[in-house]
């Protein structure tokens, strides 16, 4: 069915998953595993989107429920809000497009409660029959709205639990192969640590801190009455953090990520008949164990063996520096096999702190050839509540 490979290319381009469809069907190797919703895992924010993609252990901000809302027990300010925006795929296409809004507020020193919506256009889609009769015009979209609660455990340790509502409407009720389908919904929650210790070494105040996120364990999703259910994406976020001064007015911090996603290696490849020949299942074997369970069996289920597990594993890095704590320049490095994906590009940023408000954006740049995150741009504004009612006290 057309409309059925046109719904492929999409998924497989929005979740970023592989370099194009074609690179896959011919790298040596390759065993991409992919998952159902993936726009959960797309960087949201501009700071870690400037500093390739690492953020589960950075210093606090807005932003932090992505990354690790633990980290929201350490912040400075009471309340604030944050939105974010980015044009996705603009070396493919120009409607589609990801808006992120969060916001948090301290209800004591411990506790910290906060809550996020992400919104993904698919832009419009136009379905046609085998024959290319018009079937109808639709506008794919996504989301997902979470909460989360947080929790100092200790001076240096905290911990946090969010639950995530996820709604994926890509086919707008279109019949596929004859079969009605419908927006699929799921459930899932996230279970994150951090570990944060400010102290002073050299005659200079340093920051080291540490994080965990196990983010989207929950159920899989189906946009049929059938059995057929695909996992949506469990990830395994690790990182660490560390800040130094230079001097009275500028900082440095360096980070580094390590993510794996949660769910199982396909045992082989197989396709889907679209129009122009075969194309890769974006969603690879259909497993019927658990969610659970593939958490489990993603550490050792690599047909390759330890050699291909590790090859799971991507890795970011990323420096930040700030001068007199309001403006900030960013670079970063995300890296991702050639078997699993081979996305591989550099990231540069650049954050105005003032008062009230904060400004950044982000741009990326592949190191690998017409890649469709070329050019991607990412831009958030925060703003600090807690801030402007101390200017009208």
């Amino acid at each position: 069915m057309v409309k059925i490979f046109k719904l492929v290319l999409i998924i497989i381009f929005c979740g970023t998953l592989v370099e194009n469809v074609n690179a896959q069907s011919t790298l040596s190797g390759a065993n991409v595993i992919s998952t159902a919703v993936p726009f959960l895992s797309i960087t949201p924010d501009s700071r870690a989107g400037g500093m390739g993609d690492a953020g589960v252990a950075t210093t606090p901000d807005v932003n932090s429920q992505h990354w690790n809302p633990a980290k929201y027990a350490f912040i400075e300010s009471d309340m604030g809000v944050g939105v974010s925006y980015s044009p996705w795929l603009r070396a493919l296409v120009n409607d589609i497009n990801l808006a992120y809004l969060v916001g948090y507020k301290k209800i004591d020193e411990q506790q910290t409660v906060s809550s996020s919506l992400r919104y993904f256009s698919l832009g419009d889609i136009i379905f046609t029959d085998n024959q290319g009769e018009y079937m109808g015009q639709q506008t794919p979209n996504e989301f997902a709205i979470d909460v989360a609660y947080t929790m100092l455990l200790s001076e240096y340790f905290s911990g946090a639990v969010a639950l995530r509502y996820i709604r994926s409407d890509l086919t707008g009720g279109q019949l596929i192969n004859g079969v009605e389908s419908h927006a699929g919904n799921s459930y899932a929650a996230d279970v994150a640590f951090y570990y944060y210790n400010e102290f002073r070494a050299g005659r200079k105040d340093n920051i080291f801190s540490a994080g965990i996120n196990i983010s989207n364990i929950g159920a899989k999703i189906s946009y049929t009455d059938g059995e057929v259910k695909d996992f949506i994406p469990t990830n395994l976020k690790l990182g660490v953090n560390y800040m130094t001064e230079l001097d009275d007015y500028n900082t440095i911090a360096f980070a580094v990520d390590l993510n794996k996603l949660l769910v199982p290696t396909p045992n082989d490849t197989t396709h889907l008949q679209g129009a122009g020949g075969d194309v890769i299942n974006p969603y690879g074997i259909n497993s019927d164990i658990s969610p659970i369970a593939g958490i489990f069996k993603s550490f050792g289920d690599a047909p390759g063996g330890l050699s291909e597990e590790l090859q799971e594993i991507n890795f970011s890095a990323g420096v930040e520096y700030w001068y007199n704590k309001q403006f900030a320049l960013r670079a970063g490095y995300f890296y991702e096999n050639v078997n699993k994906g081979n996305r591989k590009f550099m990231t540069f940023g650049a954050g105005l702190r003032l008062n009230v408000f904060a400004l950044d954006f982000s741009y990326l740049l592949p190191t690998v050839r017409n890649h469709p995150l070329e050019n991607t741009l990412r831009f958030s504004l925060s703003f600090d509540v807690e801030a402007f009612g101390r200017q009208h006290r």
